[in-house]
């Protein structure tokens, strides 16, 4: 199941039987299919793909270019599915019996060239794991921290279940990341929180799977006697095809949530640091807009930040969708969210940092961190920037908060660092 979804040999052995089935499933057949039928089979095929192709670009609501993989095999799966009906009646039965995976095959290739095009899933296990709901690595409940030995040399996940008694947001089970140095006594030590927010079509778990996060905390906890930020792997969406871009609108309290619900709950059930200058949030995508836009609306609950590859600010489409979207209409709640207008009307910020990280071909991201980072400096906020190899991607993310975390680290004050 470790085989990698996002290139080697499985992606492309995948393509191949894909096209071997449909190019048997057609096959070589008599004169009037060959000059009637089955050019009347592709052109319906191909008036089915751009009719399709023109309903997603309109009304789906995704801003983002969608990969050519997804038409190519979109319209296999079509083409398979008119060869069927324009030649069925002079069609072998084996020939019938092959479009049914021909066409499956084809759709998991579109659904792929997604996956190639973000790295959402880097490999099969992951896809399953996530899909299918299976535990991650060293997951374990609430109720089994006690017996976990304090000698441990990596951290635990830990499932919980937030209550919504402040926002009433529908939200999915979230996880905790607990460094190892948080198990060496039953007094708890009172360890910074990192809340980490995934990309706009997300689960909580993505950081973990996609973003490697878990693997970078403990690589730094090794190498600092065992202490790590606590990270908070939250809920933003309450689904995966939900966008609320960390506001409370109309698909819900997504704000209310991580500033309410969550850091009170975290504090009370793992002893966490309560000072702000020892919380943060970081996020990859829509969760890099998050991070930034939280901390400088709520200084006082987030004192740092990690944008990664995030955008200007909170949005779907042009600024009216987005305020019809997201806020109902209400001109005034987007500009209390929009960042560029926020830092406009605030006083100077106080112990107030952030990084801003992106690959170098994400250049609309790369643009949208140079003003943003120029609008906080000025009100004085601290800033630092990095860049690492590649587009915008959970990979791209994954480094980026690789790179990052060190200096995040001591911004929260995490014991073994220094600021």
């Amino acid at each position: 199941m470790n085989v990698s979804l996002l290139d080697g040999w499985f992606p492309w052995t995948v393509q191949a039987a894909a096209l071997a089935l449909l190019l048997a499933a057609a096959g070589r057949r008599d004169r009037p299919w060959r000059l009637k039928w089955g050019p009347m089979a592709l052109g319906t095929a191909l008036a089915l793909t751009a009719v399709t192709a023109v309903c997603v670009l309109a009304f789906a609501g995704i801003t983002d270019p969608i990969p050519f993989g997804v038409w190519l095999w979109s319209g296999a799966a079509i083409t398979a599915l008119a060869v069927l009906g324009f030649g069925w009646r002079g069609a072998r039965w084996w020939r019938r019996a092959l479009v049914a995976p021909a066409v499956l095959l084809a759709l998991f290739c579109a659904a792929n060239s997604v996956n190639i095009a973000t790295g959402y899933y880097p490999t099969l296990d992951d896809a399953v794991g996530e899909l299918t709901g299976q535990p991650l690595p060293d997951q374990i409940t609430l109720g089994e921290v006690a017996s976990i030995h304090g000698r441990t040399r990596t951290g635990r996940i830990v499932q919980v279940d937030i209550p919504d008694t402040a926002s009433g947001f529908a939200h999915r089970q979230e996880l905790v990341y607990l460094p190892p140095a948080w198990f060496r006594s039953l007094n708890r030590p009172k360890l910074p929180v990192l809340e980490m927010i995934g990309g706009e079509f997300s689960s909580p778990d993505n950081w973990i799977r996609s973003g490697d996060a878990v693997k970078t905390a403990d690589a730094f906890a090794a190498k600092h006697n065992g202490f790590a930020p606590i990270l908070v792997f939250v809920d933003a969406t309450g689904g995966f095809r939900v966008d609320t871009e960390c506001v409370d609108g109309p698909h819900g309290n997504s704000e209310s949530h991580l500033v309410k619900d969550v850091p009170p709950y975290i504090q009370k059930t793992f002893n966490a640091a309560v000072d702000p200058h020892k919380w943060g949030v970081a996020g990859w995508s829509m969760g890099g807009t998050c991070a930034f836009d939280l901390t400088v609306e709520h200084p006082a609950v987030f004192a740092h930040f990690g944008d990664f590859s995030g955008d200007k600010g909170p949005y779907i489409g042009d600024k009216e969708h987005t305020v019809q979207e997201l806020y109902g209409g209400d001109a005034a709640a987007w500009a209390a969210h929009d960042p560029l207008t926020v830092l406009a009307h605030h006083p100077k910020y106080q112990g107030v940092s952030g990084y801003f990280g992106q690959g170098d071909e994400e250049h609309g991201q790369i643009e949208s961190a140079k003003a943003l980072d120029a609008a906080a400096r000025k009100d004085g906020i601290r800033t630092t920037t990095g860049s690492t190899s590649g587009k915008h991607t959970w990979q791209t993310g994954s480094a980026t908060f690789a790179q990052a975390l060190p200096w995040l680290a001591q911004q929260l004050g995490v014991p073994g660092t220094r600021a």
